[in-house]
């Protein structure tokens, strides 16, 4: 009976300092929220091709973009953080290429074009639009140029040596076309409705349909719960504006045909 006790306290003390050995390597991995934060635009990286392409260059397409930093051989976190992205896009109007880019800058100064090319095909494979390949850019950096991006926007990561491994955080930043940080998604599902409205609002309404700006009036974004959730006085002034297009569509009709009736008077004799 004490060898049983004794075993499962040795159990339990070894299985607490495993605990605390994972934690402590987490230690300084997250995100340190910057919003209307400005990218470091001159920054250069190497794109899937090979060609060195800066941040600014890619922004002078005028259009908002979704930020991620990753890695191709992340055994884990970041296929499950861009899958969810890919599927989330997938469930949305707006395009890839066309609406907003995706860029995956990869914290691993070790990466190869080469294998950012591999993962591009992937990805772009797995949206489903092969003629969207345009508007994702993998990119490639050296240790200097990925650090100043990732302090630019609050994103801590660190690497484990005794895994080979690169410990970070699951975090989509919108970015606006001026390359301004706009908003931060974590985890690693995406609603539609999330990526949708974070893009309008990132692009001022530029694009996006008529809706989407009434919706985004309507919503507000809730950090706490990481989507848009409803404004009740909003909703309530769209609400009253509804309401008086809708009265005025069956009042005034009546009233115009009111008007063209010709008013008779009788003679009493």
């Amino acid at each position: 009976m004490v060898t049983l006790f004794a075993i499962l306290v040795f159990a339990g003390i070894a299985e607490a300092q495993l605990l605390q050995d994972e934690f402590g390597k987490l230690e300084g991995v997250g995100v340190d929220e910057k919003l209307e934060a400005v990218l470091p635009l001159a920054l250069t990286f190497k794109n899937s091709s090979g060609r060195e392409v800066t941040l600014g260059e890619i922004l002078s397409s005028g259009k908002p973009l979704l930020l991620s930093l990753n890695y191709s051989d992340c055994p884990m976190l970041c296929r499950l953080q861009l899958n969810g992205l890919v599927d989330g896009m997938r469930q949305m109007r707006l395009e890839v290429g066309t609406d907003f880019d995706v860029v995956s800058v990869s914290v691993d100064p070790l990466e190869t074009p080469m294998r950012a090319r591999q993962t591009k095909q992937n990805y772009v494979r797995s949206y489903g639009r092969p003629q969207t390949a345009s508007g994702w850019h993998f990119l490639c950096g050296d240790k200097s140029s990925i650090d100043e991006l990732a302090d630019s926007v609050g994103f801590r990561f660190k690497y484990v040596p005794e895994r080979d491994e690169y410990a970070h955080a699951a975090v989509t930043i919108v970015i606006t076309p001026g390359g301004v940080v706009s908003r931060y998604l974590y985890g690693v599902v995406y609603e539609p409705q999330t990526l949708r409205l974070a893009l309008v609002e990132a692009a001022e309404g530029k694009i996006g349909t008529t809706l989407d700006r009434v919706l985004l009036f309507c919503f507000h974004y809730d950090a706490a719960s990481g989507r848009y959730a409803p404004v009740a006085r909003n909703l309530l002034k769209v609400g009253g504006v509804a309401t008086l297009i809708v009265m005025a569509a069956g009042l005034i009709p009546v009233w115009l045909k009111r008007r063209q009736v010709p008013v008779t008077s009788e003679v009493v004799a």
